[in-house]
């Protein structure tokens, strides 16, 4: 017990000698780390060998003065480690928290002769024996929060450990030069020359390092570059460099603030610059060849097409070698005069490309604006990052027009237009006209409210006297124009216009998913009620006017539910990023829209319109009729053979056969079905009673062959009386009916069949030289002279091109003319390179495809 004892208080002894020490240890370490920290953070390299010399003397002294108490410090005595063994034994185990240690060196005083005293004493001895055995020196506590309570300790680790990084691999070095002290040498010249080439941003070409280590140096660089030559030094070596520029280099205030640096900045101006450097070393030249910025170009892809309500939409090509600024629509009068307002300037959409490639359109809506109906001089002007501006050819139109079914709605926004462009010249006619809607009220003016406004508009335009009270009275006779015209329609499409061009803006900008939320749900209320009156008033037509337009096929409209799917998409277009397809799915949805009254327009189109529409849907009705016809005649006929041979023992002959099925059109399987009884029919009689038969059946086919010819005549005659040219594929047509009407007579099957698919071809010829005579009609009528106040292509274009109010053909109009669906071609750019993507990777996990194919497929989709 005595020996293990003796080791314990040997190790407590060094445990309480740790505690006292530790805390000035750490002292000195500190220092220590403090000194490293200095020296890998650079301290030493910005000082010269004196400053050195202190701070090392210091570091010195310092660490001698915290650690000379070290050489005082006392190690413990046995009762102090006695006494440290019994508070480690009390904290570890309770049973233990008499002072085993203490009582292990206790001497008994008195009492040895007694034996029951010493055997109480050899069961003590046992005992405490027993506890010595038990107890364990704890780890030393220096109990470093008392001494160090800010924790100073943590940031000079993370201090060194941080400067340590900085240093990188000098961190030897650093330390080291803490030690040197010698003074450097002489400085010498020591000066550096950089230079760089900054293009302009809107070229998006990189910077281009101009190094100047060799005699000369060319390079290219785009024209409106920025040249700096940067020159750093301590001694007269920067100044001593000069710099000679040629008239291709325009000087530019150079940086200042440091006496060691110089800078000089040059803009490339010139097709060629040249920069010569003279240093104390030698002398460079620069030489910058310049890429030469284009401007920019523009021109119009055909006429502005009119859409029912009065906007059109502009299709243009614009091109520049970095990219377009911006593009803009110019409105100038004809004749230079005072107006109210100035013309529009219109805010045109930038191609998708700028390489000219592809079409852009803009949808223009300036059915508010006073110069709508003016004829005006209209041209498109772009510009580009240069500030480069190009103009289309100047071409002189009348600005399409919001159109007004009633008369005097119509004649009142004619007169806001003049008053509004013109007022000098037009005060006085307007005057008169609004007089002169007063004099018969109740031919005129039936509603009391338009009679007293009209009254009021005609006083306040008396006594006008300034612009203000001008505009003022031109914006009363456009509200009651829309008031005579749409009733309270007009409030519902104006807060519709409203929604539309507040998120087509926000779309612009890429607003966030909150806002672009609430405004899809604003343009969703609106477009509800403007829907919502739309109905009431189509409701109040009359019901013959309405079965009119059914039977002309413009009552097709699009349902509240396919709005609110394409609002559904465009929302899902801009969560997902693809600000492209949003903005074509608005554009989508304002054309239709503003063609959603074009069939109530269509209805009550001319009735020359309607007349060649009629036209046409004879001549379609005659085709069908002949193509049964020949069928019925090839029927008869291959019967009567099959009946003829049959009677001779032969197989029937085929002849005529290949000619018929080679002209044979679709439908005729239907028309060969309807006959086929009959001629079954046939081949069950005699021989007599066929040919009998025969004969009656081909009596029949003839006089309708006949009644067929009689009315392609009547047709024709009625074509030229609406104006139209004859056509030769008709005439044509009607010689082949004589022929067959005259094989038919005599018997003759394969002849007739063979007018009679000549006769075919040329109603087919015929139907599409009308075609294209009806369009140029209707093109013509919307080129022509129009009266003063209509947009070009307005009127007549419902009827002359059936289309529903989507503005796509209808079921029966031919698409000869090339206005067919292209597939993909409303997808937008996102979208197609996704679904190429998806493709290339589908073709990519087929293992079954060869290896060059599969390498191909990996290199497209590591270009993309």
């Amino acid at each position: 017990m005595t020996a293990r004892l003796d080791r314990l208080v040997a190790q407590a002894r060094a445990a309480g000698l740790w505690e006292r020490a530790w805390p000035l240890l750490w002292r000195g370490i500190g220092l220590v780390l403090l000194f490293a920290a200095a020296s890998w953070l650079g301290l030493w390299l910005e000082v010269g060998p004196e400053w050195r010399m202190a701070g090392v003397a210091a570091f010195a002294l310092a660490l001698v003065a915290v650690l000379l108490p070290l050489l005082r410090l006392a190690r413990p005595d046995r009762r102090e480690a006695l006494a440290r063994l019994d508070r480690d034994a009390a904290a570890r185990d309770p049973a233990l928290r008499h002072g085993p240690a203490s009582a292990a060196e206790d001497q008994l005083a008195v009492g040895l002769a007694d034996p029951a005293t010493r055997a109480l004493w050899a069961l003590h001895q046992r005992r405490a024996a027993e506890a010595v055995a038990r107890l364990r020196v704890g780890l030393p506590r220096p109990a470093m929060p008392r001494h160090d309570p800010f924790a100073l300790r943590a940031a000079l680790v993370v201090t060194a450990v941080a400067s340590l990084f900085v240093a990188g691999t000098e961190w030897r070095e650093r330390i080291g030069s803490a030690f040197d002290w010698r003074h450097p040498p002489a400085p010498g010249p020591n000066y550096r020359i950089d230079g760089w080439i900054d293009p302009p941003l809107y070229t998006r070409a990189p910077p281009l390092l101009v190094t100047l280590s060799e005699p000369e140096q060319r390079l290219r660089a785009p024209v409106n570059s920025r040249l700096v030559v940067r020159i750093a030094g301590e001694n007269s070596g920067a100044a001593q460099t000069a710099l000679t520029p040629n008239a291709g280099l325009r000087a530019e205030p150079g940086k200042e603030g440091r006496p060691d640096l110089r800078e000089e900045r040059f803009q490339i101006v010139g097709p060629r610059a040249d920069l010569t450097v003279a240093t104390p070393a030698g002398t460079r030249r620069l030489t910058v060849e310049t890429i030469p910025d284009l401007p920019p170009e523009i021109r119009s892809v055909g006429l502005p097409e009119t859409n029912g309500r009065g906007t059109f939409n502009l299709t243009y090509r614009a091109r520049d070698d970095y990219g377009l600024a911006s593009a803009e629509g110019l409105v100038e009068p004809l004749k230079p005069a005072r107006s109210l307002v100035p013309p529009p300037r219109i805010s045109l959409a930038l191609p998708p490309d700028a390489s000219g490639e592809s079409d852009a359109k803009t949808l223009v809506d300036l059915t508010d604006n006073p110069w709508s109906g003016a004829k005006v001089r209209f041209s498109l002007i772009v510009k580009d990052e240069a500030g480069q501006e190009a103009r289309s050819v100047p071409v002189e139109m009348v600005l399409p027009a919001r159109p007004f079914r009633d008369p005097l709605a119509r004649s009142l926004a004619e007169e806001r237009r003049r008053l509004m462009t013109a007022p000098d010249d037009s005060r006085r006619r307007v005057q008169t006209a609004l007089d002169a809607l007063l004099i018969a009220p109740e031919t005129f003016t039936p509603q009391p409210s338009v009679f007293l406004g009209l009254k009021t508009a005609g006083r306040r335009l008396r006594r006008a006297e300034t612009d203000a009270d001008l505009t003022e009275v031109a914006e009363l006779l456009w509200e009651m124009a829309l008031k005579i015209e749409d009733g309270d329609l007009s409030d519902a499409e104006k807060q519709l216009r409203q929604a539309q061009d507040r998120l087509k803006e926000a779309i612009e900008r890429n607003a966030p998913d909150d806002e672009i939320k609430r405004l899809t749900q604003d343009l969703k209320q609106a477009l509800d009620k403007f829907l919502k009156e739309m109905a009431e008033r189509q409701g109040r037509e009359p019901r013959q006017q309405q079965q009119q337009s059914e039977r002309n096929g413009q009552s097709k409209s699009v349902t509240p539910e396919d709005l609110d799917k394409m609002l559904q998409d465009m929302a899902e277009a801009m969560k997902r990023g693809d600000t492209a397809e949003a903005q074509r799915l608005m554009d989508q949805l304002r054309n239709i829209l503003e063609n959603l009254q074009t069939a109530e327009q269509g209805g009550k189109s001319d009735p020359t319109a309607r007349e060649m529409r009629k036209q046409m849907q004879e001549l379609d009705q005659m085709s069908r009729e002949q193509q049964g016809l020949r069928d019925e005649t090839f029927k008869e006929g291959q019967d009567r053979r099959n009946a003829e041979q049959g009677q001779r023992g032969q197989r029937p002959s085929n002849r005529g056969q290949k000619g018929a099925e080679q002209g044979q059109q679709p439908g005729q399987q239907g028309s060969q079905g309807q006959q086929g009884g009959r001629g079954q029919q046939g081949r069950e009689g005699q021989r007599g009673q066929q040919q009998q038969g025969q004969g009656q059946g081909q009596g029949g086919v003839g006089e309708r062959q006949q009644a067929l010819r009689q009315r392609l005549e009547d047709l024709q005659r009625r074509m030229k009386e609406n104006g139209m040219k004859g056509e030769e594929g008709l005439a044509d047509a009607e010689e082949a009916m004589r022929e067959a009407e005259g094989a038919l007579r005599q018997g003759r099957e394969g002849d007739a069949v063979d007018a009679q698919g000549r006769a075919l071809d040329g109603l087919k010829r015929g139907a599409e030289g009308m075609q294209q005579q009806m369009q140029q009609m209707a093109e013509g009528e919307g080129q022509g002279e129009q009266p003063e106040g209509q947009q070009p292509g307005q009127q007549g274009q419902a009827g002359a091109r059936d289309d529903d109010p989507l503005g796509r053909p209808t079921r029966g109009r031919d698409m000869s003319d090339g206005r067919v669906k292209v597939p993909g071609a409303d997808e937008s750019a996102v979208q197609r390179a996704r679904r190429i993507m998806e493709e290339l990777r589908r073709k990519l996990g087929d293992p079954t495809r060869p290896r060059e194919e599969l390498d191909y497929f990996e290199r497209l989709l590591r270009r993309n």
